[in-house]
């Protein structure tokens, strides 16, 4: 049976990664930092990611045949009060882990990068310490690939959605709106605009995606995992109202001069035999039910 190491366990993504590939028949090593997973059927480790020591001994434990890398900070609004916390997270413990990994050289590794990293060669500049720290995490990933021959992909997710612990934005209001139907809340959910254009993809969907360029992404690569498709904040709002039983207030500002994003290009990831297979509107109902759940129903 073959082993796959799965980093921040215990986070949104990490907990459908978990439940997805013990599903497949896999050995799940699940690392958190702070409390074992509480996914069946995995083997829960503790090790803080910043520590090399902790990292040398959990490899040298699990030897696994691949990683999903997972953990790290991803809040940009703290990232400016913590830039150097961010550079550790999300840089240092990337480097720490792939140094470790290179006594297991067959090992197939996925770090999971992000669509705020950016690129200096274009004349651009990093709009946060969080975009700034994910940026030299890509970079490093794929030196340390090329300088020593390891199998390292790197997979860019766009915002993912759907059941479970969400701090994304449609779990903001999946969450919020919930408190809306059970009479907790009556404050208006505030949005920076309805108009802003975002690509959202279901986190199971990304997790198949992930399982997709372990097994066949080719090292070195850069792989896209996004429905492809824009969506503004006001059609998530809308798209929210026919599944609640009341309306969530919002309240928004006016962008002006707003100019939307190209759509992301997803193709060679597709290329990989991966396609989404969930709606959005299935991923927001998912969210609603997972929220509900928690307690928040009406009294």
């Amino acid at each position: 049976m073959k082993t796959i190491l799965i980093t921040g366990a215990n986070g949104f993504t990490g907990q459908h990664a978990c439940r997805h590939f013990v599903q497949k028949g896999l050995q799940v090593a699940a690392v958190s930092r702070y409390k074992n997973s509480s996914v069946p059927g995995v083997h829960s480790h503790i090790a803080d990611l910043t520590k090399v020591e902790q990292v040398n001994a959990l490899i040298k434990m699990t030897q696994p045949d691949y990683v999903l890398h997972l953990a790290g900070k991803n809040a940009v609004g703290e990232s400016w009060l913590e830039p150097l916390a961010y550079m550790e997270s999300n840089m240092m413990s990337t480097l720490y882990l792939l140094d470790a990994l290179r006594s297991v050289p067959q090992c197939r590794v996925v770090v999971i990068g992000s669509m705020l990293s950016y690129v200096p060669a274009d004349g651009q500049a990093p709009p946060s310490p969080y975009s700034m720290s994910k940026s030299f995490q890509t970079w490093g990933a794929l030196g340390w690939a090329h300088l020593f021959q390891q199998q390292i992909m790197i997979a860019k997710s766009s915002n993912l959605v759907g059941p479970g612990p969400s701090n994304g934005i449609c779990g903001l209001l999946a969450r919020a709106s919930v408190e809306a139907e059970a009479g907790t809340r009556t404050a208006p959910f505030k949005l920076s605009s309805l108009i802003e254009e975002r690509d959202y993809l279901d986190v199971r969907d990304a997790v198949a995606a992930y399982e997709r360029i372990l097994e066949y992404g080719i090292p070195g690569s850069v792989y896209p995992v996004a429905s492809g498709l824009n969506r503004t904040l006001g059609d998530i709002v809308n798209a929210l109202k026919p599944l609640t039983e009341k309306e969530l207030p919002i309240q928004s500002d006016q962008l002006s001069g707003y100019v939307p994003p190209a759509p992301i290009q997803t193709q060679l990831t597709r290329d990989l035999g991966w396609s989404p297979a969930f709606a959005l509107e299935d991923s927001l109902r998912d969210a609603l039910v997972y929220f509900r759940q928690l307690g928040l129903t009406k009294r």
